[in-house]
């Protein structure tokens, strides 16, 4: 019914920047809020960024003043701009949605398959 398909992950030095991309597609009426959550190796998966509808956004205090949310309503994409890496932002990184499929219907959580960022020192 929906899919999330993240882009962008890679492997990079530590100061450097990446961009990932979630793009929602499907039966989609409306989107309460998207969110990047990640996952290192042996933790768990912890929230990383959330923008809701209207624009509200939240981080992770380990991320505020380096990464940026961001979404394009339009296309249905969500974007995380990851700025002055560091090694501990190494983990896979999912992106979320919280979204209603037809009108009247209750809300559902999707999440995408992931991509790897790992950043060396």
């Amino acid at each position: 019914q929906v899919q999330l398909v993240e882009s962008g992950g890679g492997l990079v030095q530590a100061g450097a920047s990446l961009r990932l991309s979630c793009a929602a597609s499907g039966r989609i009426f409306s989107i309460n809020y998207m969110g990047w959550y990640r996952q290192a190796p042996g933790k768990q998966r912890e929230l990383v960024a959330t923008i809701t509808s209207d624009g509200s956004i939240n981080y992770a205090e380990s991320v505020k003043g380096r990464f940026i949310i961001s979404k394009d309503n339009a296309k249905n994409m969500l974007y995380l701009q990851m700025n002055s890496l560091k090694p501990e932002d190494t983990a896979v990184y999912y992106c979320k949605a919280n979204l209603i499929t037809r009108q009247l219907s209750p809300r559902s959580e999707y999440w995408g398959q992931g991509t790897q960022v790992t950043v060396s020192s």
